[in-house]
C-alpha cells in the first residue's frame, strides 16, 4: 500500500489538499489572493499567454496578428513542451485532402467518434467548435509557415471512422511549433520568456484577471518530487495585462503528486510520454480563483508506447502508423491476438493492463511485415531498430523464440488474422474490410515493438466555453480576463481522447482564444 497511494502527510507536505480546498472555494486559498491595488508591475502587455505549446502559440499568433502586444511565459528552457516532441498528427474532419483521396467524412461522425471513446462524456458544445473552426485552425498554421504532407492519404489513427489525420512534414509537432514561435516574435510589440514560472494570477475588485506573478531565470528540477511546490529558483516579476490572460499550460502528466491522486495506481517513478515539465501548478492556480474543474481523474494511457524507450520516443509512431495497421498485437504468453489495435486509446490501454496486471513482466508484442508501415513513417524504421524500441526477425519462429511466445499458436493466430481480413470480418472488430486483403505477409522481415501503456493525456481541467472563456465556479459565468487552451482544460475529450485530435483541440482553442481575448 505504501508503494501504491500517497500518505496523508505527503498529500499535506505538498499542498494537495490545500488544492482540493481552493477547487472548493475555501477561505484560505482566497488569504493568499494578489490584488492589483497591491501590486506594482514591472511590464505592461495587452495580452499575456502561459506556455508555449500548440494551444499558447496558437493564442499568441493570433492575438498578435490582431496588433495586440504580447508576451508568452514559457517555464522550460525551451518553446513547446509536449507539442514540440509529439507527432504532429493532426486530425482535420473534412479535410481537403480527404476530398482529394475520395474520403467521406462529415462533422457528424467526427463527434461520434469522439463521444464513443469518450464514453459519452464529452462536452459537445466544444466538439461542435473544434468541427466548425479545424479547418481554419490548419489554414492558420500554414500561413504562419507550417509545411504538411499534402501529397499523401490522410493517416487512419484508431478509435477513427475514417482517415482524417494529416502529419507535418517532419512527422513531429516541432513542424508547426518552430513556425509559430517565430511568427509571433517577428510581430513589433511581441515577446517570448524562457525559464519563466508563472505563480499567481493578480486579479480587481471585481475578481477580472488582470495580470500574474512570474519569476525569471527560473530552473526546472526534475529530481524533486514536486517542483511547483519545493522549486525556489528565479526572481519574482509581475507582469500587467491589460486585455487579459490566455493560460495554455499543458496537463500534468509528469506531475508525480498530483496524477497519483487522480489515479493511485500511477506510481511516482512511472515512466509517462510527457515531457518533465507538465505538472499541474498553473492549473490549480486557476481553481484558487474559482475556475470549474471538469474531468479531472481522467487520465489517458497511451496504449502504443514501449518500456524498452524513455519518454514519447519512436514506438508510438512506428506503431500508430504501421503495426497497429496491417499487423497485430499478441500474448506473449498464449501467442494468442487480444484487442483491435485500431481501437480507441483506453480500449486498447484497457486490454494492455489485463495482460500486464496478471504478468507484470509480459509485455504485449506488436508484429508485422514492412507493408504495416505508411510510406511516410518509413524512414523512422532505422531510427527504432537503432535505440532498440523495435526488433527485427527473418521468421516467426524466431520471433517466438525471442519473446518466449509458444510458435505455433503465433502461426495459428496470424493464419486466422489474416484470413479475417480476407473475408472483411475480424474477430475484435478492426475495419479489415478496408485494408484490401492486406495484413501480415507470408514472408520476413518481421519487425516487433513490446507495449506498455504510459500515462499521455489528461483530460480534466479548466471549464471554458466556445470562446475560450473560462467558467467561473462561484458565478457560472466567464472569469473577466482570464481564457484557457489546450490540455489545461477539460470535458471536449471525455473518458478518452481520440489519437490526434490533442493538435486539434490545442491549435482550434488556442487560435480561438486568440480572436476572444
Amino acid at each position: 500500500m505504501q508503494n501504491e497511494t500517497i500518505s496523508r502527510r505527503d498529500a499535506l507536505k505538498f499542498g494537495a489538499v490545500g488544492a482540493g480546498l481552493a477547487i472548493l472555494g475555501a477561505s484560505e486559498a482566497m488569504a493568499s489572493t494578489l490584488f492589483e491595488k497591491d501590486v506594482k508591475f514591472d511590464e505592461e502587455y495587452d495580452v499575456i499567454v502561459i506556455g508555449s505549446g500548440f494551444a499558447g502559440l496558437a493564442a499568441a499568433a493570433k492575438a498578435a496578428e490582431r496588433g495586440y502586444q504580447v508576451l508568452v511565459l514559457e517555464k522550460m528552457g525551451r518553446v513547446g513542451g509536449n507539442s514540440t516532441i509529439n507527432g504532429g498528427a493532426f486530425a482535420v474532419p473534412n479535410n481537403e485532402l480527404q476530398k482529394k483521396h475520395g474520403v467521406k467524412d462529415s462533422g457528424e461522425i467526427f463527434i461520434q467518434d469522439c463521444l464513443k471513446a469518450g464514453l459519452g462524456i464529452n462536452h459537445v458544445e466544444l466538439l461542435e467548435t473544434i468541427v466548425k473552426r479545424a479547418n481554419d485552425a490548419l489554414e492558420f498554421t500554414i500561413k504562419c509557415g507550417a509545411k504538411y504532407q499534402m501529397d499523401v492519404k490522410p493517416a487512419w489513427f484508431g478509435g477513427h471512422s475514417v482517415p482524417r489525420t494529416i502529419t507535418t512534414d517532419n512527422m513531429s509537432g516541432s513542424g508547426i511549433i518552430k513556425p509559430l514561435s517565430e511568427f509571433v516574435e517577428k510581430l513589433p510589440g511581441c515577446k517570448l520568456y524562457k525559464r519563466t514560472k508563472f505563480d499567481e494570477f493578480v486579479i480587481n475588485n471585481e475578481g477580472g484577471v488582470v495580470g500574474v506573478v512570474a519569476r525569471v531565470d527560473y530552473r526546472f528540477d526534475g529530481k524533486l518530487l514536486s517542483d511547483d511546490t519545493e522549486n525556489k529558483t528565479g526572481q519574482k516579476k509581475f507582469y500587467k495585462a491589460r486585455k487579459g490572460v490566455i493560460l495554455a499550460s499543458g496537463g500534468f502528466g509528469a506531475d508525480k503528486v498530483f496524477r497519483k491522486l487522480q489515479d493511485p495506481r500511477i506510481r511516482e517513478d512511472a515512466d509517462t510520454t510527457n515531457h518533465e515539465g507538465a505538472t499541474a501548478g498553473a492549473m490549480l492556480k486557476a481553481f484558487q480563483i474559482g475556475a470549474m474543474p471538469v474531468h479531472i481523474d481522467w487520465i489517458q494511457f497511451g496504449p502504443w508506447a514501449s518500456p524498452d524507450e524513455r519518454g514519447f520516443g519512436v514506438a508510438p509512431l512506428l506503431t500508430q502508423q504501421g503495426l497497429f495497421k496491417f499487423g497485430m498485437a499478441v500474448d506473449v504468453r498464449t501467442g494468442k491476438r487480444f484487442m483491435n489495435e485500431l481501437a480507441d486509446r483506453k480500449t486498447r490501454a484497457d486490454a494492455e493492463f489485463k495482460i500486464l496486471r496478471e504478468a507484470p513482466a509480459a509485455y504485449p508484442v506488436a508484429i508485422g511485415t514492412y507493408n504495416a508501415f505508411d510510406e511516410q513513417i518509413k524512414p523512422a524504421i532505422e531510427k527504432g531498430l537503432a535505440n532498440g524500441c523495435m526488433k527485427k526477425y527473418e521468421t516467426l519462429d524466431q520471433v517466438a523464440a525471442a519473446y518466449k511466445i509458444p510458435a505455433e499458436e503465433l502461426k495459428k493466430s496470424v493464419a486466422k488474422y489474416n484470413e479475417g481480413i480476407k473475408s472483411g470480418m475480424d474477430e475484435f472488430g478492426k475495419p479489415v474490410k478496408d485494408f484490401n486483403g492486406q495484413g501480415i505477409e507470408s514472408k520476413g522481415p518481421y519487425y516487433c515493438i513490446r507495449l506498455v501503456p504510459k500515462p499521455h493525456h489528461t483530460m480534466g481541467g479548466l471549464k471554458i466555453n466556445e470562446k475560450a472563456q473560462v467558467i467561473s465556479a462561484n458565478t457560472l459565468k466567464p472569469i473577466p480576463g482570464l481564457f484557457a487552451a489546450g490540455e489545461v482544460t477539460g470535458g471536449t475529450h471525455g473518458a478518452s481522447r481520440l489519437g490526434s485530435v490533442a493538435v486539434t483541440d490545442c491549435l482550434t482553442f488556442g487560435m480561438i482564444a486568440g480572436e476572444s481575448i
